[in-house]
Parts: structure tokens; sequence; C-alpha cells
């Protein structure tokens, strides 16, 4: 085992950022994830449990914001339910200077809070 990152996200807080700002949809999230988001009634809810498995992901590999460009961890739904990560350009860079191969990936979300565990593994 490589490291475990967890993070909590208050989903009104992020609804107020992705409102003040709203460019940062586009530099944090990749095509796909906000498409999933918007299929939902409440788009923020999905955002924020995605926003909270890409912190979690960076707390997996001892890095903190900054470390990557956020864009570049990707959380996709696999087609048997389960959240999954795709790591792409300077987080698959990262992973694997840490030795992280592979990685485990819950997230869960209430009404006002979206939680994220990632457990980074070395194979």
């Amino acid at each position: 085992m490589i490291g475990i990152g967890t993070d909590l996200v208050d989903i009104d807080r992020f609804r107020e950022v992705l409102q003040r700002t709203p460019g940062v949809a586009g530099r944090v999230f990749r095509d796909g994830e906000r498409e999933y988001a918007n299929q939902a009634v409440d788009p923020t809810v999905r955002l924020a449990a995605r926003f909270a498995a890409k912190e979690a992901t960076l707390k997996s590999l001892g890095l903190g914001l900054g470390a990557m460009a956020m864009s570049d961890i990707e959380v996709i739904k696999h087609e048997n339910g389960q959240p999954e990560l795709r790591l792409h350009g300077t987080a698959a860079e990262a992973a694997a200077a840490a030795g992280a191969h592979r990685f485990l990936l819950t997230i869960s979300h209430t009404d006002h809070l979206a939680q994220a565990t990632v457990v980074a593994l070395a194979s």
C-alpha cells in the first residue's frame, strides 16, 4: 500500500464556489464528469463527490493541492456501477513516481456532505 486519502466536501459551500466562479468546473472536471453530473437533478452533489475523490487521491499519494492538474484526475462510473479513477497527464506521472499502480475508491454523499476515500496500491 502506498497511502490512504480521504476528503469531505460541504455541498452548499461547493455550490457557492461554482456559482461565484463558474469557470472552475471547466478547470477541475473533465467533459465526461460534467456530463454525468448534469444528468442528476442536482449536479452539484455529483461534482462535490468527484471533487472529494480528487482531493483524496492527492492525499493518498502524499500530495497537496497544486501538485497536479485536478482535471488530470478523472472519476468515472464503471459499468458495474462502482466509481473508478482514471489518471491522465500530471496525475499519471505523480502516481507512477510514487509507485502507485492501482487505486480503490469509494464515494458517498448526503444532501449536505460528499465524502471520498482512496487507497493507492503498489500493485
